[in-house]
């Protein structure tokens, strides 16, 4: 009996041995293979560090392609494309590259940036800006801590009103409504950047940007930009829609824009002689003879604006014509007068509170009230319009004064068309009947004195 018992004792101690054995060479076993698992996450771990430069940090998602370049064509006068990223230009091609994807298929947006869109004949004229987004950029040979603005200056550059129209106007939108809290920190992009255009412009340009301009037709190296809006924004015809813009701005608030660029530049101009008297000062707006809507009477309405107590100056604006010295001129006047036309533009250096009379020939209703008289109004200026009769138009002599061409222009639905332009804008002059217009000077001149 004892024998079987120390027997089984012997089996019950094997028992155990093997069993704790075996434990033993699972546990073993157990951390090898998480060792195999962790040096297997260790290596791709630092895979992933070395091919991704964020590793180890918060990041967003990369934008598509498509969310990269995004372009607003659902405007009238208007397009608008953007590059929300660095960008790479090429002057050669007029191109702006930005970084897709290396699996991605280029794409491409292209853009003519002057906004005259709905005017075919004047953007066939617009070069076309190119944005591609693709695995391939060329190499940056000018860099730019800031963002770009890309426009024309091609279109009529040359006329007055479509320099401020289609330019200068279109441009403090944009920077107002893009740029507002970059402050001057923009690089603008300027395609047919003529040298006499930007001296010229030179004052208004340096409150928008501190650097220089880039003239995209005359660049042969690569530049960088940190993202780039290609296009300007317009409201229509010489007009701001403070509803359109995020701080409200209006063409009056251009208005004071313009006297805070050239408040120092009319400090030395405050003797000059034409002003030194009590009489308030009329501007009277002279056309060149050869191009239409000229007064035929001016030494008349010259004198008799003098005998109405006026002190006249004519000006003869030309593409070539000094801003600040044409803004000391006007800024300081009380009443301008002058013949619909590019000339009038010069109304937006009149201050609130000015007298402004256009003279409106026959046919061009439609345009002077959308040029001039819409945005004198807006402006705060006092603002009167001068519609001639048919016995005060040069085209009476040519069609007879019951023909349709000066009895009802609209019958004749040649819109705003070439020949409707030879017809009433370039053929025709004016004679003022000088009884008649006596009566809108002798109202300005109480308005001047108030």
């Amino acid at each position: 009996m004892a024998s079987v018992v120390a027997k089984q004792r012997r089996y019950s101690a094997a028992t155990v041995i093997t069993y704790l054995i075996f434990l033993a060479l699972s546990f073993i076993l157990l951390l090898c293979h998480l060792s195999s698992i962790w040096k297997s996450n260790l290596a791709s771990s630092t895979k992933s560090q070395d091919q991704d430069p964020h590793w180890g940090h918060e990041t967003s998602p990369q934008p598509s392609p498509a969310a990269e370049i995004s372009c607003d064509r659902s405007h009238y006068h208007f397009d608008i494309c953007k590059i929300n990223g660095p960008t790479i230009m090429d002057p050669t091609t007029s191109t702006f590259f930005v970084n897709g994807p290396a699996e991605s298929r280029p794409i491409t947006e292209k853009i003519r940036p002057y906004p005259r869109k709905w005017e075919n004949s004047t953007m066939s004229r617009i070069k076309e800006v190119s944005l591609v987004s693709g695995p391939i950029s060329p190499q940056c040979h000018v860099s730019h801590n800031a963002p770009a603005l890309v426009f024309s200056a091609g279109g009529y550059t040359g006329n007055f009103f479509h320099e401020f129209n289609d330019g200068i106007i279109p441009l403090f939108i944009t920077v107002n409504s893009l740029f507002s809290s970059a402050g001057q920190d923009l690089v603008l992009v300027i395609e047919k950047s003529r040298d006499w255009w930007i001296t010229k412009y030179a004052d208004l340009f340096r409150s928008f940007t501190k650097y220089p301009i880039v003239n995209l037709n005359n660049e042969t190296s690569n530049h960088c930009f940190t993202s780039v809006t290609v296009g300007l924004i317009s409201h229509g015809f010489m007009t701001i829609d403070p509803k359109l813009l995020p701080n409200s701005l209006s063409l009056f608030h251009f208005r004071a824009f313009l006297d805070q660029v050239y408040e120092l530049k009319i400090q030395n101009h405050n003797s000059n002689s034409k002003f030194l008297t009590d009489k308030p000062t009329l501007i009277l707006i002279s056309r060149i003879d050869g191009i239409g809507r000229v007064i035929l009477n001016q030494d008349q309405v010259k004198s008799m604006a003098e005998e109405a107590g006026f002190n006249v100056v004519v000006f003869e604006p030309t593409v070539s014509s000094h801003l600040k010295e044409a803004y000391a001129l006007i800024n300081q006047s009380q009443v301008m007068v002058g013949v619909h036309g590019a000339g009038l533009t010069h109304f937006l250096f009149l201050r609130p509170g000015s007298v402004f009379i256009q003279v409106v020939p026959i046919g061009v209703d439609w345009a002077a009230e959308v040029c001039f008289g819409k945005p004198a109004r807006e402006m705060g200026l006092e603002y009167m319009e001068y519609k001639i009769r048919v016995e005060e138009s040069s085209l009476k002599g040519k069609y007879g004064k019951d023909d349709k061409v000066l009895k009802d222009p609209s019958a004749l639905q040649l819109e705003w068309s070439s020949k409707f332009k030879d017809i009433y804008l370039k053929e025709q002059n004016v004679k003022v009947d000088l009884v008649r217009f006596k009566g809108y000077l002798d109202k300005a001149y109480i308005m001047a004195k108030r």
